[in-house]
């Protein structure tokens, strides 16, 4: 059972990271960012909203004292989202991911200085592994592609997602559901962006080509949020959380690997060099956040 479960973490991995793709192809069809969110959000919600009056209808439910941590939830999916694609639309995929995927440091220096965790070697180290591959992969140095301000909105992306990590966590602890997190930050991701989405932009889009667009926002809410959500909950069922979130670094590469091979970006020495640093670093924080006698 624990090789199918890794499995299922790996495949969510790979589908997360097929992001990029509905995104970049989505935006020549004139969709900004916050739209996509939007659209997203609202595809997912409703996919997930089915499951739940199917499966589990006690995900709908949240306590009034809570209102406001799953209010935090959502703004910080929301937020996450929408910067992630505009750091994708103005700097590169693999540039947007890798500097999204910097949220576990964030979690690391807010967990030592807010809630005293001991800040051991191990974390030390990946701290300064994240640091210095952020720098690689930004293009600051080895003469790639820099935007500052893309590189700028990707790690905001990181620290929303970070406390989106350190929300959700917090919902968990409660007694709340998964199901519950996915099911209001879908929600809000969907919301919030509406004011953003252009009515005019959507439908000179699917005049222009209804079939591929409808798919392309399909595959933006079910590929990349739906399925990925359900088979990365379905590997936790088996595995330690370390060592899920230590294969879900499978994400980032895929998402550079997507970019090259569709997009034709071009990926240096020096950036390779960075994603390297950053997926090293999210499996030692993985490993330091083992208890000392698991065996897993």
């Amino acid at each position: 059972m624990r090789k199918k479960s890794r499995i299922f973490v790996i495949l969510a991995g790979i589908l997360w990271g097929t992001t990029g793709i509905f995104v970049k192809l989505l935006s020549e069809y004139g969709f900004n960012s916050v739209s996509l969110t939007s659209f997203r959000g609202l595809i997912a919600f409703t996919c997930i909203a089915v499951f739940c009056l199917l499966r589990d209808r006690s995900a709908f439910r949240i306590k009034k004292a809570d209102r406001l941590l799953y209010a935090g939830i959502g703004l910080t999916q929301f937020a996450t989202a929408g910067c992630y694609f505009v750091s994708m639309q103005m700097t590169s995929v693999s540039t947007a991911v890798i500097l999204m995927y910097t949220a576990p440091i964030y979690v690391t220096l807010f967990s030592v200085f807010v809630w005293k965790e001991r800040f051991s070697y191990l974390k030390g180290l990946a701290v300064a592994g994240m640091l210095i591959g952020c720098v690689f992969v930004s293009g600051v140095i080895g003469g790639g592609k820099f935007n500052a301000l893309g590189v700028a909105v990707g790690i905001i992306s990181g620290i929303t997602y970070g406390g989106y990590s350190i929300l959700s966590k917090k919902a968990l602890l409660k007694g709340y559901s998964p199901l519950s997190t996915v099911l209001y930050g879908s929600l809000s991701m969907g919301v919030l962006g509406l004011p953003a989405t252009r009515p005019d932009v959507t439908a000179a889009a699917f005049e222009k080509s209804p079939l591929t667009v409808l798919l392309l926002l399909l595959g933006l809410g079910i590929i990349t949020f739906f399925l990925p959500f359900f088979l990365y909950n379905k590997g936790l069922e088996k595995l330690p959380a370390g060592t899920a979130s230590s294969l879900s670094v499978i994400e980032p590469m895929a998402a550079a690997i997507f970019s090259v091979l569709i997009f034709h970006e071009s990926l240096d020495v020096i950036s390779v060099i960075g994603i390297g640093l950053i997926m090293l670093s999210v499996v030692l924080l993985g490993i330091a956040d083992k208890p000392e006698k698991s065996k897993n």
